[in-house]
């Protein structure tokens, strides 16, 4: 039964990013969602209050899935500085834009709602703490206040710069990419002591 749960709640959020993709977070619906999933309206809100919180679920979705192919690459070994993880969160996100259903549209939440992740921390706030824990437990950076400030800055200017990208081609600027990693990169290494 618990099997059948999980099954049926993973094809809601499938069916929540393909809506968002064709007709955005406004053209969602519950309706359309239990259609597309292929679920009745009953068992939507038997684990969704409203659209929101399926999209809350879905993005909670895309920061784990995030966070653990960040992980995973930064165990690999190939990475001998910190700083070479930059380039692999910048990676991992540049390709969740490129071949994740529903993520160019919600990101990590903040088209809908700021605090989405949680009530108390903007999304953003959410990601700089997964992506410092990352760093603390890999490469054995000291989770302080500096770490969290410069993890802060240089999320805000990748998340601006990627933005950018995939809005002046629906596939990415590679110039504009290249340079956000060159930039976030440089700032990182100037502010984070090893």
């Amino acid at each position: 039964m618990q099997g059948r749960s999980v099954a049926r709640v993973a094809r809601m959020l499938d069916a929540c990013a393909e809506i968002i993709d064709d007709v955005g977070y406004d053209g969602l619906t519950t309706s359309l969602l239990a259609e597309r999933a292929e679920v009745a309206i009953g068992s939507v809100y038997q684990f969704f209050p409203d659209k929101r919180a399926v999209v809350a679920a879905l993005t909670r979705r895309n920061v784990e899935a995030y966070v653990a192919r960040l992980s995973e690459r930064m165990s690999g070994g190939d990475m001998h500085r910190w700083v070479d993880a930059v380039d692999a969160a910048l990676d991992e996100y540049i390709e969740m834009h490129r071949h994740v259903p529903g993520f160019r549209t919600l990101h990590f939440g903040d088209v809908v709602d700021l605090n989405l992740l949680d009530p108390d921390r903007d999304n953003n706030s959410v990601i700089v703490q997964r992506l410092g824990a990352l760093l603390v437990q890999h490469f054995g950076l000291t989770g302080d206040e500096q770490l969290s400030f410069a993890l802060a800055m240089a999320v805000e200017m990748a998340d601006a710069l990627v933005k950018a990208a995939f809005r002046y081609q629906v596939e990415g600027d590679d110039k504009i990419l290249d340079e956000a990693k060159t930039i976030v990169r440089e700032y990182l290494d100037r502010k984070i002591a090893p």
